[in-house]
């Protein structure tokens, strides 16, 4: 069973919603941390909460879409902490697409960040892991990794490919008994700007090749229905809890 004191965590998307909030599960059950994020503003603003409260803390700026980017993070908690122990591929984005319509550049950008960015993270820190004897990786998923709701397309496809990515693992770890264990978050409606910082990273800021109306109005509801979900640090202490019991499945809503 995973030690949490003392020990180091990577959380990607780190620095605002479930990441944050996993953050400061971590911090309170006394690990470093290691905060990466695209977002500089929040992410200066997480690590001086984290440091003006005495936790060893690094910011690192990252695209988990590029693979040199998530070794590049890997090097710095390495240097920094001479180990990793836990990470959560959490980073990723989501915007009403349609999968009949949405151009091949947004189906790329998509799946790049939240697809390609576990895969990468999984790729990248399970051998640096799996050398300290302990440890865990998780990845976020979506309810839409289970159930595709309709203009969704890209994102349930991404979301469905993190959980046959982290139960392959999973299964892999088990069946050469690692001490090494991986999880997959499947949440509901969290309270997060997720949707807004999507359309804010978008690449070139281009329009959606679906109906912007149609597209506006979902992006709308979707927004509406997170404003009123779970608190993202509610999400982060199941998180630590169900790494704490090697639980695979983190579910936020029945």
């Amino acid at each position: 069973m995973l030690t949490f004191t003392n020990r180091v965590a990577v959380v990607t998307g780190g620095a605002s919603g479930i990441g944050l909030g996993m953050s400061r599960a971590f911090a309170a059950r006394g690990m470093k941390l290691v905060i990466a994020d695209l977002d500089d503003e929040a992410l200066d603003a997480a690590v001086t909460e984290f440091s003006s409260a005495g936790i060893d803390v690094v910011g690192h700026r990252c695209d988990v879409s590029r693979l040199e980017e998530v070794e590049a993070l890997a090097k710095r908690t390495m240097e920094t902490f001479g180990a990793v122990h836990v990470l959560c591929n959490n980073a990723g984005i989501g915007i009403p697409t349609s999968a009949r319509k949405l151009k091949l550049e947004d189906w790329k950008w998509i799946i790049d960040v939240d697809l390609w960015g576990p895969i990468y993270g999984v790729n990248v820190f399970l051998p640096l892991i799996e050398a300290q004897g302990e440890g865990h990786i998780n990845s976020t998923s979506s309810m839409a990794g289970l159930i595709a709701g309709q203009m969704m397309g890209a994102y349930n496809v991404a979301k469905h490919g993190v959980v046959a990515l982290m139960a392959s693992t999973e299964r892999e770890l088990r069946a050469r008994k690692s001490p090494v264990h991986a999880s997959v978050l499947c949440p509901g409606p969290i309270n997060t700007n997720i949707s807004r910082h999507s359309v804010r990273f978008r690449p070139g800021q281009s329009k959606p090749a679906e109906d912007s109306v149609r597209a506006g109005r979902m992006a709308g509801n979707i927004q509406a229905a997170l404003e009123q979900g779970m608190d993202p640090d509610e999400v982060g202490l199941l998180v630590a809890d169900s790494i704490a019991r090697e639980k695979f499945w983190i579910l936020t809503h029945p």
